[in-house]
Formats: C-alpha cells, structure tokens, sequence
C-alpha cells in the first residue's frame, strides 16, 4: 500500500505541474458556468424598434416612450413610409415595428382604436417574445390611461412577417447549416497539418518543392468541396423535407457559403499548425468552436440580451456573421446590397487566419 500511495501522490504532482491539465480542470467549469449564466437568458433586451407615427400626438409620444422606458426596447428609426420599414427589415436593423394610426390620440378615445405591432418572424422564438412584451406595455398603457380619461381597450392588431405561421425550421436549418460547415470543416482541417507532425512525415512536406501556401490550399481544398456538399444536402433537406423557402438568389447563397467555408478551412489550418498532435488539435477546434458558435453568435439565444462584453467576443466568431445571410437570402430574399458587409467581414477574417497560418508553417531552409 506504500508504494500505491505513493503512485498517487505522484499522479497528483504530475496533474499539478501541468498548466493545461490544471486550465481543463478547474478553469473550463468556471468559463462554462458564467457564459451559460449570462446566456442561457430567454428574456431579450434593447431589442430594436422602429416606430411609424403620422400624428406624432401626446398619446403616441407617451406610448413609445413607454415601450423604450421597458428596458426590451430600444428606438432604432422613425420611418417617413411604409417602404422605410421594408427596407428596415430586410436590412436587419430592427425586431419589430409598431405603427399608429393617423389622428391617434383622437381615435384612442373611440370603440375601434387600434395599434399594430408587426414582427420579424425569421426568427420566431424571439418575434413571438418581443410582441408579447409589447402587448404587455400597450395594456399597461391604456390601463394607465383608461383611468385617467376613461377611454376604451385599444385593439392591438399583431402581423409576422417572412414566417406568418411561425415554423421554429425557420431559425433551425440557418442554425444547424452554420454550426455543421464550422465544425466539420475547422475540425477535419484542423488534424491536417497536425497528423504529419504526430505521424512524422512533415519533413517530406518541407523538402518537396511545393510552397507552403500550395501545402495549405492543397490540404483544404478536398474539405471545401465536401463541406459545400454538407452545405447543399442541409438546404435541400430544409427546403424539400421541412418547406424551408429560398427567396432569395441561390448563386449568392453557394458564394456566401464558400466565403464561410474558407473562414473555418482557415481557422482549422490555423489551429492545426498550433498543435502538435491531432488530439490536441480536435480538442482546441471543438472546445474554441462548438461552445462558442452556439452560445454567442446568436443562433440559440438572441445577443440583445447578452452582457456587452459577450457580444463583443461574439463578433469575432464568424458564425455571428453568416447566419444573418443564410437568413436573409432564404426567408427575406434580399440580396449583395444589404449582406455586403457580412460577406467583407467573412472575407477578411478568413485572410487573417490564412496570413496566421503561413506565419506559423514552417518553411523549408
């Protein structure tokens, strides 16, 4: 038993002088327990509105300064006309939009008055909340004002836009097609470079007369044509098995989706020029992507509601700008115009990690 103790006591000092064994132990469960108590968070906050309001009347300023005085709201425009809140909502700039009547303080005081609360039903679980705050406010309001004036309930006419049926397929597919092009083509990329260090053949690499940037791209170009295979098997089960619609240009969807793939190809050279064995290179691809990309870019929980240090880092995880373009072609159907930006952020991240990548290649002397 004496020398089985001391085996123990050895294993111990073993786990504890090594820093990574001691950053999965006890470091992992606290990142895991604060992003999941900041995250795992139905409740959506400054969520942004757009307010149409021809009287721009006492009655109309009061409730719109109520919705934004909640707190879930925040005032994102005031639209001239009904093709501002088209724009607005393709464009992704609001959640929700709430139209007045003309002559709204007039009418308040009438048996048919009525407020409109339209909402974004791309994605439903957040629309379905959002319009349930607002029908909140809106009877506190009229509560509020009932006892003051004694005027009538107010109708609240509530429209979804994209998705009038609500159908939870439509924030699935999107999500599950980013996660699935993330992870299979950082993850397989990623023990590329790492199997011919662990298996010794790297030095076979550095002597050929290939340049490290045809090592790479030729390491990645198989797994881009088999990701954008994954991609078109995952939109066409969506579209035929579950009526996913694609409203938008299919050439522009497959571009987008090479421009994404490339980001995680690069990420997954990147990680896999890091590491020296295909263990620890699986491990960092599914520990830096998989918790990440379904916590903080969105595609579960809506980012409004997260700390603003969270969405910070959100924005630097490539899912947190794909997936408003797989949803914007396929269910609002719009076009380069509005998803430029997205696509110029993809770009430049996966030239970033690219760059990276080549710095830590080492090249042949």
């Amino acid at each position: 038993m004496r020398h089985f103790f001391a085996f123990i006591k050895k294993e111990f000092l073993h786990i504890l002088r090594d820093r990574r064994t001691l950053m999965i132990l006890f470091g992992m469960p606290v990142v895991q327990v604060l992003l999941f108590g900041f995250v795992l968070n139905n409740e959506i906050k400054n969520a942004a509105i757009a307010v149409y309001d021809p009287s721009k009347d006492e009655a109309s300023t009061a409730l719109v300064g109520k919705l934004v005085s909640s707190g879930y709201f925040r005032l994102a425009q005031n639209l001239k006309g009904p093709e501002e809140m088209e724009a607005a909502f393709r464009s992704g700039k609001i959640k929700m939009a709430v139209v007045f009547p003309n002559e709204f303080a007039k009418n308040a005081g009438q048996p048919d008055a009525r407020v409109q609360l339209i909402g974004d039903a791309s994605d439903p679980n957040a629309a379905v909340t959002l319009l349930n705050y607002a029908q909140a406010i809106v009877g506190d309001w009229q509560q509020e004002r009932a006892k003051a004036i004694g005027a009538p309930r107010l109708e609240i006419i509530t429209r979804m836009r994209y998705n009038p049926e609500q159908k939870a397929v439509f924030n699935f597919v999107p999500g599950v097609m980013t996660l699935i092009l993330m992870l299979v083509s950082a993850m397989m990329t990623s023990i590329t470079i790492a199997r011919e260090k662990e298996m010794g053949t790297m030095e076979v690499l550095l002597v050929s007369p290939l340049k490290p940037i045809h090592i790479i791209l030729g390491k990645t170009t198989p797994y881009l044509v088999l990701s954008f295979f994954n991609a078109l098997v995952v939109v066409l089960m969506g579209m035929l098995v579950f009526g996913m619609p694609l409203r938008g240009s299919a050439g522009l969807l497959a571009l987008s989706s090479v421009v994404y793939m490339f980001v995680a190809l690069s990420l997954g050279i990147f990680i896999s020029t890091r590491a020296q064995t295909q263990q620890a290179a699986m491990f960092m691809s599914a520990l830096g992507l998989l918790m990440p990309t379904m916590l903080l870019s969105g595609f579960i929980f809506p980012r409004e509601s997260m700390p603003l240090p969270l969405q910070v880092i959100g924005n630097a995880i490539p899912a947190t700008w794909f997936n408003p373009i797989i949803k914007g072609i396929m269910i609002k159907g719009v076009g380069l115009e509005v998803l430029w930006k997205n696509l110029l952020v993809l770009t430049g991240m996966g030239l970033v990690f690219l760059v990276l990548s080549l710095r830590n290649f080492k090249d042949r002397l």
